[in-house]
């Protein structure tokens, strides 16, 4: 059996791969900086550089080098190469991108939706979401990053409707509904998870390989990081602590959703917090109470954290959660177990993460075609 082929079709497609990375770090480079920066001879740098420019993922930008020496032209990634999708699915509406290699938004556009608009508008919303993104970029959506506002079924990416959930859309199943609009995979994600990857990689848990995130919002949910990684459970529940119970007001034992409840901080007819009621609740003169309760029910939760999966720090985050760290802190820092307990950073967390992704699964979309571009086009 001949091997040699197979193997230079491999060093090739190797060599591809890097041209590719160093492009999506760099945006624009010559020949030569590729070969400074890969440690690649400038010969076989300059055979990739014609491969990848022939079969379409490279373009010659016609800007040229200035100064003494050899001239030399600057390549970048097509434009052509298609986008990642990303989409939050939340109670106030469904939110799209479409975002390039790079991670810089090329389209976005929003539908907002009523809190009772139930699983078939909020999926004809979302389809019409992916529909006028794909429209609008070249080379089509080669991937798809949901964020939902939900529990998600690690499997099926359906999201799951668990009983008092305050957004309510039923078993919405993003993976089919995106499929007529992107090429490639769609990954779900609930949103709690996605702000938990945020904050590792540019928040207050950056190089922190084990924290809980606790968002605290309209809606009650917590992340487990473990060794760097989302533990998302075996059904994708991991983390779901609105009915983990906690101390309430007079200190009866009860489920953490109850609190808000207890407290009179509910919307109407609904199990959603009311957040703005809450803010009014724990500032002001009369605050001492409701803010002393939240803080003892939060404290509650973080135990039950703390005791199973054995955070370095806690981070709070969500719409109220930063403002009641330093009392989380204190009454966590009488505990025999505790951590410490930070707010979160960084802001639109949900999407944030969720970009992060899509680009790095676009950008091994991309690089995914260099095995055939390499094997296409015999060397010169």
């Amino acid at each position: 059996m001949d091997t040699a082929k197979p193997r230079l079709a491999l060093l090739r497609s190797m060599t591809d791969e890097h041209v590719l990375r160093t492009l999506m770090r760099r945006e624009r480079a010559t020949r030569a900086e590729i070969a400074a920066a890969t440690g690649i001879s400038k010969p076989t740098i300059s055979d990739s550089v014609r491969r990848l420019t022939e079969s379409g993922l490279l373009v010659d930008t016609g800007e040229r080098t200035t100064g003494r020496g050899r001239i030399g032209s600057y390549y970048s990634l097509a434009t052509d190469i298609g986008a990642a999708l990303v989409v939050e699915i939340a109670p106030h509406g469904v939110a799209g991108e479409a975002v390039d290699a790079f991670g810089a938004v090329l389209a976005r556009t929003s539908t907002p939706l009523d809190r009772d608009a139930g699983e078939a508008r909020t999926a004809q919303v979302l389809a019409e979401v992916a529909g006028t993104l794909a429209g609008q970029v070249t080379g089509g959506l080669r991937t798809a990053v949901v964020s939902a506002a939900d529990p998600v079924d690690r499997r099926t990416g359906a999201l799951v409707h668990l009983p008092d959930a305050p957004f309510l859309v039923g078993e919405l199943a993003p993976v089919p509904l995106l499929a007529p609009h992107v090429d490639g995979p769609v990954l779900v994600d609930n949103d709690v998870n996605w702000a938990a990857r945020a904050e590792m990689a540019g928040g207050r848990a950056t190089g922190v390989r084990d924290f809980v995130y606790l968002h605290l919002g309209e809606g009650l949910g917590c992340a487990v990081v473990s060794d760097g990684e989302v533990r998302r459970g075996h059904g994708g529940l991991a983390g779901e602590i609105a009915h983990l119970y906690t101390a309430g007001p007079g200190g009866r034992a009860m489920p953490f959703t109850e609190v808000f409840a207890g407290l009179g901080l509910r919307r109407p007819s609904s199990t959603a917090i009311d957040v703005a009621a809450l803010r009014t609740a724990v500032t002001g003169a009369a605050a001492a109470s409701p803010r002393a309760v939240l803080a003892t029910a939060v404290c509650g939760a973080l135990l039950a954290a703390i005791s199973l999966v054995d955070p370095e720090i806690a981070v709070l985050g969500g719409d109220w959660g930063p403002d009641l760290v330093p009392d989380v802190a204190a009454r966590l820092a009488g505990e025999a177990r505790h951590v410490p307990v930070v707010a979160a950073r960084v802001t639109d967390p949900h999407l944030t993460g969720a970009r992060a992704t899509a680009v790095e699964r676009l950008r091994a979309a991309i690089v995914a075609t260099t095995a055939v571009s390499a094997t296409a086009t015999p060397a010169r």
